[in-house]
């Protein structure tokens, strides 16, 4: 999987899934994707925020972008602080989203790696986490060949992939190399957010922010369906 800056809890249900998650660091970065950027809640409304890049070729891979040289982790903070200081989980949460935007590493995949790891131990989720290109298998492949290859290097019998990609992965070609496909479909997670009308499938920071781990653990173990 890409590595996405405090995704949506389908991201970390997917991780809490499977015992080794690799994440790609050598994979071309993809504008207006959900790599550097996510939406949080402002005024009962979705707010995106974003980490700013340094300007870099089209082709270049994740690993290989860069944290714009003015970007002060501190600015996007005290908005999160702003949006969130009244949320029932607000002081529990917020150590855990101050220590990732206080990391002072500019490479873009170690930032948004480290962001990624952090939310998972706050969460209790003890998957082990491989990178891409630590992996030797041929890096040139593409697509589901390249996901295959990743899974025969590291011994998988089973390959879970968000529901998203039911359109990309043939159930068949992974069946013959020796690997079952099965994809994640997460159930609506509805909560309270200062008691105005939901706003769905925001950031992980949201959820955390109203819900205490115990909860959110609940939803990452039991609310979604594997297709």
């Amino acid at each position: 999987m890409q590595p996405y800056f405090l995704p949506y809890i389908g991201y970390f249900q997917l991780i809490e899934s499977v015992d080794l998650f690799i994440v790609y660091d050598n994979v071309k970065y993809t504008k207006k994707g959900w790599i550097n950027r996510n939406r949080m809640l402002c005024n009962g409304s979705d707010l995106l925020f974003s980490l700013p890049l340094r300007n870099a070729p089209d082709a270049s891979d994740i690993g290989a972008r860069r944290l714009a040289a003015d970007f002060d982790g501190s600015n996007l903070l005290n908005r999160m602080r702003e949006m969130y200081r009244k949320a029932p989980c607000f002081e529990s949460a917020f150590p855990c989203i101050k220590s990732m935007l206080e990391n002072a590493d500019d490479n873009l995949f170690r930032f948004v790696h480290q962001s990624i790891i952090a939310v998972c131990e706050y969460l209790g989720i003890e998957t082990r986490f491989v990178i891409s290109s630590e992996v030797a298998i041929d890096h040139g492949l593409k697509g589901q060949d390249k996901v295959i290859a990743l899974c025969r290097e590291v011994g998988a019998t089973t390959y879970v992939n968000p529901v998203g990609g039911m359109e990309l992965y043939s159930r068949d070609h992974f069946a013959s190399h020796g690997l079952q496909l099965t994809f994640l479909q997460p159930r609506p997670f509805v909560y309270t957010q200062f008691g105005q009308p939901f706003v769905p499938w925001l950031s992980i920071l949201d959820v955390m922010m109203f819900n205490d781990v115990s909860t959110i653990r609940r939803c990452l173990e039991l609310n979604f369906d594997l297709v």
